[in-house]
């Protein structure tokens, strides 16, 4: 006997009861998102190397270790292209942007949900293929759009019932000509103290410098204690900016606090990054990230164009809506209505019926039984499925054009004609508070 093959560490099968908890979420995300206007832009799991390392950065964790990458040969031997799975996507949504017109002078809402691959160690809420939700915004270079995108995120936590678990933090990484100043000045720092850094960080010392900032390591976290402040390098247009950001969290209600060492492990961005973080997993708590990155336009050929963005990891939300707020996904039913048939001819008409009621009540599930089976057995399996309300059709009331109604929450049955039968449906579905679905 062949031995079973396995599923890749780190890439997960999601079955049907997972998949319904998360498409229960990401229609509440992707609702928001639609009260924000934003639009929804796909674009392809594999992308031109070459784009990534010019856009996150030729030193960052992602570029020189986690990515998947591999030569696809073209038209012969001798015409080769690296080619790899995307990391992230915003570099992949600026480089759609400018190859279809879509971001100079002009102002873009865009958002996606889809696949990223990374190679990394897997842990709890975090994988080699994982999926994630992100919007980005292009056109708009002022603290005010900065802030409604941090809104947002903060109604998705309320909507999904989590916002007392998550925190926000946020920074400004200032222009990139203050940064290059700052970046001098920590370089001088850690040379003084370079005997206190670990191999890891004496590696980013001179290639990444800001990226130290961001150690976990706890003897690098004291010393960073009294390394120089980002904040004592910003300029007064970025200064502007991030006052003016957190006067409109202030006046929003949003909580904050002020991190001087987030940085973002990716080189684009500037000026505002933010981070919602959690302390519900043991390590890697962040949920959602993003900033700005205005000169990423520029940088991948296209003309200067302010931009703002974030991600969220979508495993982490679901972990965390599933054990925190578990009546949020409390129903996830597969079905509202089960049609029970008794007989040939019944069977045959319940298709047919079946479909009628489809195409009246299209927003209805409606499962049909399928295999025959006693009644009692029948309606075993529309419990099973979730059904609220179960119609029975009979060798009788088949030929007299009848249906029984039975409703699975109160018992409650009658005999009605089968022409009333959308109009009685709408109505106990209705006084059930399942006026939702239709």
């Amino acid at each position: 006997m062949a031995k079973n093959i396995q599923a890749v560490r780190g890439m997960n099968d999601y079955l049907p009861a997972d998949t319904r908890v998360w498409q229960k979420i990401e229609t509440v995300l992707k609702n928001i998102l639609k009260n924000y206007s934003f639009s929804e832009m796909r674009t392809p799991i594999v992308e031109n190397t070459l784009l990534f390392r010019r856009a996150i950065g030729e030193v960052t964790d992602i570029v020189e270790k986690e990515m998947y990458t591999f030569i696809d040969r073209q038209k012969s031997q001798r015409d080769l292209i690296s080619l790899s799975l995307r990391p992230e996507n915003t570099a992949g949504f600026v480089r759609a942007g400018i190859e279809h017109g879509l971001l100079y002078n002009q102002e873009q809402r865009l958002w996606y949900l889809g696949q990223m691959f990374r190679h990394e160690r897997p842990q709890h809420g975090r994988y080699r293929q994982f999926y994630q939700l992100g919007a980005e915004v292009f056109g708009l270079s002022g603290p005010d759009i900065d802030a409604e995108m941090i809104i947002m995120t903060a109604r998705w936590w309320r909507v999904l019932g989590i916002s007392e678990y998550v925190s926000l933090e946020i920074n400004s990484l200032a222009s990139l000509e203050a940064r290059s100043c700052y970046r001098k000045a920590l370089i001088a720092y850690f040379e003084q103290n370079k005997d206190k850094l670990n191999d890891d960080c004496k590696r980013r010392m001179y290639t990444n410098p800001m990226r130290i900032l961001d150690s976990k390591n706890r003897d690098i976290q004291i010393l960073l204690n009294n390394a120089p402040k980002l904040s004592e390098y910003l300029d007064d247009e970025s200064y502007d900016h991030f006052h003016g950001l957190c006067k409109l969290l202030d006046a929003s209600g949003i909580k904050y606090r002020i991190n001087q060492h987030l940085v973002r492990g990716l080189d684009y961005y500037n000026r505002t990054v933010f981070e919602w973080i959690t302390t519900y997993f043991s390590s890697q708590g962040t949920v959602c990230a993003g900033g700005r990155y205005d000169g990423l336009v520029e940088k991948l050929g296209g003309k200067a164009t302010p931009a703002v963005g974030f991600a969220m990891g979508m495993e982490r939300v679901v972990c965390l809506v599933k054990e925190l707020n578990p009546n949020f996904i409390s129903d996830t039913s597969i079905t509202d209505i089960y049609l029970a048939t008794c007989g040939e001819n019944a069977q045959n008409l319940g298709i047919l019926l079946a479909e009628q009621i489809r195409d009246l009540l299209p927003m209805l599930r409606l499962m049909t039984n399928h295999g025959g089976g006693s009644l009692k057995k029948q309606l075993t399996r529309a419990d099973k499925h979730g059904a609220k309300v179960v119609l029975i059709l009979s060798e009788e009331d088949s030929f007299h054009e009848r249906i029984s109604i039975k409703d699975l929450r109160t018992g409650n049955q009658e005999k009605i004609s089968q022409k009333s039968l959308a109009k009685n449906l709408s109505k106990l579905l209705i006084s059930g508070g399942l006026s939702g679905i239709l």
